[in-house]
């Protein structure tokens, strides 16, 4: 039987300390950046996204539309930065648009 803590934890740190203990972090990184990038590119943007995928530390953003494509390119590191401020942490460093 493991060995029960007295010390009072708070939920975000009991939290915080699963996902460690369990090589989580990786796996919320992914669901976190697909949610950052529907709350940050807005509607408009988010019609034409079919696919966002972290992979390491590139974002693959698949679209419908070749046009928002190439507008979406002009600002790649805006975006990026965008991102990884709204995320607290520098996960992405390279996103690649399709």
């Amino acid at each position: 039987m493991p060995k029960r803590y007295n010390e009072n934890l708070s939920i975000k740190d009991a939290l915080k300390a699963f996902v460690e203990t369990n090589k989580l972090e990786k796996g919320l990184d992914k669901v976190n950046v697909a949610e950052a990038w529907a709350n940050l590119m807005g509607n408009g943007v988010n019609t034409y996204t079919t696919a966002v995928k972290l992979d390491r530390d590139v974002l693959y953003v698949e679209l419908s539309s070749s046009v928002l494509r190439e507008e979406l390119s002009y600002g790649k590191q805006k975006i990026i930065n965008m991102l990884n401020e709204a995320l607290g942490k520098e996960i992405v460093k390279k996103l690649v648009l399709r």
